[in-house]
């Protein structure tokens, strides 16, 4: 029990200690563990691990005691472009983001407190607003916004241009089953947010605070929230889940007051989920999940970007300029197929609308969450009765949104191009006790 408590306690220390990045359906990661990631994220109406806390609460009851840890590498490669400018070469580019490579752990946890009830843990990550273009060459209309005919990053600004957002969830659960075929579980979350931002020197002409608006080294945010789940056997074949957890107000980043808007308010959005698992034969399982994201409920990420009306709409005000994200909804289909008593396969696939519209690709260079569809495989192989490794891949096609330039800020106009690919591989490890 000792053994137990400590690889707790480091691993859920190494998580935070971690840098996260899962921008994927919106800034959420398509899957929470490995079985679901290797299914397209579908997890609603699944009990196979120790990540109900992210996916289903309710689920817990039926995994019983269990250890899973694992850690994915992810890597979205990004990049943004201008063409067309009426000041030509001095202001068209071409930038390829850096930061491509992230190592992302996660950890779950449960222990049966009696046959009925569980309790456990889940510790994972949201995150991917992550972008380093490099400066570039001279700019010389940059002098409108404030900047200088100099070497300037994309957005006019001085050296590096990027944010940075990394969010830490700590979602302890507790999981109650009435009988053999229906549970309820409810799970408090704790939240973490680390967030910076460099560059954005030439934004501070409309911003309502520009001496907290860029270059100020990371700034730290919490919350509470909680997610509420569902989860029942309806047939024999057939398993039905739902979850839904409410916006999770967050502390201000206080030291970005002059970008997001409500002075540095960044808010976690209310999600829902609603799904179904099918045992198409004793061999394979299909399941199919429906997701909403409500990022327009959040201001600093659903405000428009191109907003004319000033002053109202100065950086950091309530009705600042801001990302111009809608909501994001998901379709995730998977399938587990048991090869043998040692190895279940699983694919899948996802498939979510695109946050960002052609009005707003100017500022989202900062955050280029387009990706709309994920291909997925996984496998698990078990090591003897109580022990297995699995292993996830996900490929998410290259998307790309392209808009006019936005005049607020360049009035020399062209197009501007985001873009975006993305690869990650995973491996977990689950005991079972």
């Amino acid at each position: 029990m000792k053994m137990k408590k400590l690889v707790v306690l480091l691993f859920a220390a190494g998580v935070m200690a971690s840098p996260l990045a899962n921008a994927t359906n919106g800034y959420f990661s398509h899957g929470y563990g490995m079985k679901a990631k290797g299914m397209g994220g579908a997890a609603t109406a699944m009990a196979s691990d120790t990540y109900g806390g992210a996916n289903n609460p309710a689920s817990m009851v039926w995994v019983g005691d269990r250890l899973d840890v694992g850690v994915d590498w992810f890597s979205p490669i990004r990049s943004a472009s201008r063409t067309g400018s009426a000041a030509g070469g001095n202001v068209d580019f071409v930038e390829d983001s850096g930061s491509n490579n992230f190592f992302v752990p996660e950890f779950g946890y449960n222990h049966m407190i009696n046959s009925n009830m569980s309790l456990g843990i889940t510790v994972y990550g949201n995150g991917g607003m992550n972008t380093s273009y490099k400066s570039g060459t001279s700019v010389a209309s940059c002098a409108r916004m404030g900047g200088a005919p100099a070497p300037s990053n994309p957005l006019c600004g001085g050296g590096e241009l990027g944010v940075n957002l990394e969010q830490l969830i700590i979602a302890p659960t507790l999981a109650y089953k009435f009988n053999d075929s229906h549970s309820i579980g409810v799970t408090p979350m704790y939240v973490f947010q680390h967030f910076r931002a460099n560059g954005l020197q030439a934004f501070g002409a409309i911003s309502a605070n520009g001496a907290a608006l860029t270059n100020m080294g990371h700034d730290r945010s919490t919350g509470f929230g909680v997610r509420l789940g569902w989860q029942g056997k309806v047939t024999n074949a057939v398993t039905l889940g739902a979850t839904y957890s409410p916006k999770i107000n967050m502390s201000k980043f206080s030291k970005y007051a002059g970008l997001f808007a409500e002075q540095g308010d960044f808010d976690i959005p209310m999600n829902w989920n609603l799904g179904v698992a099918f045992d198409a034969t004793p061999a394979v399982k299909v399941a199919l999940d429906y997701e909403h994201i409500a990022y327009g409920g959040v201001k600093s990420i659903s405000n428009s970007s191109v907003n004319p009306s000033m002053p109202a709409a100065l950086m950091g005000n309530n009705a600042g300029l801001g990302f111009g994200w809608s909501d994001v909804n998901v379709i995730k289909l998977g399938m587990e197929y048991k090869y043998s008593d040692a190895l279940t396969l699983r694919a899948g696939i996802n498939h979510g609308s695109n946050p960002i519209q052609s009005a707003d690709v100017t500022f989202n260079i900062l955050a280029p969450g387009v990706i709309t569809d994920h291909y997925t495989l996984g496998a698990t192989y078990g090591l003897g009765k109580d022990s297995e490794i699995t292993v996830a891949y996900m490929h998410a096609q290259e998307k790309s949104v392209s808009g006019t330039t936005n005049p607020l800020y360049f009035p020399a106009g062209g197009t501007d191009s985001i873009k975006m690919y993305q690869n990650s591989l995973g491996i977990a490890y689950g005991v079972k006790f």
